[in-house]
């Protein structure tokens, strides 16, 4: 179940380097066809504050890799379930304020990370 939940972890870290890059770097393109309940000139008008939001998926992603990188086991365990959990409220959060498939996108992912991460336990 360790490896699953270090693989999990991995998962979420890499999906938000990629909202990362989305969110500020292709926010005009590769956004325009990934939120599509957005249309017309929003892409353009929001690409800063887009460019903002990716700033803050890179910390969870960072965060995410941190806890990979972690020797001690006891601290590794904290620091995921600190980013998953957050990872995991973002998505909810995100699911009632901007598109509902988020929650699957990026809320299950995060949730069977979590799920795994506490079923493995935390050796101290």
């Amino acid at each position: 179940m360790k490896m699953i939940s270090r693989i999990l972890t991995a998962f979420v870290a890499l999906e938000h380097l990629f909202i990362l890059w989305i969110e500020m770097f292709a926010w005009e393109t590769v956004g325009s066809r990934v939120f599509t309940v957005f249309s017309g000139d929003f892409f353009t008008l929001t690409k800063s504050m887009a460019a903002n939001q990716g700033l803050y998926n890179g910390f969870l992603a960072a965060g995410l890799i941190w806890a990979l990188l972690i020797k001690d086991r006891a601290w590794s365990f904290r620091v995921a379930r600190f980013f998953l959990g957050c990872v995991l409220v973002a998505a909810v959060f995100g699911a009632f304020t901007v598109e509902t498939k988020i929650l699957i996108t990026q809320g299950v992912p995060a949730f069977l990370g979590l799920a795994a991460l506490l079923v493995s336990g935390k050796k101290e």
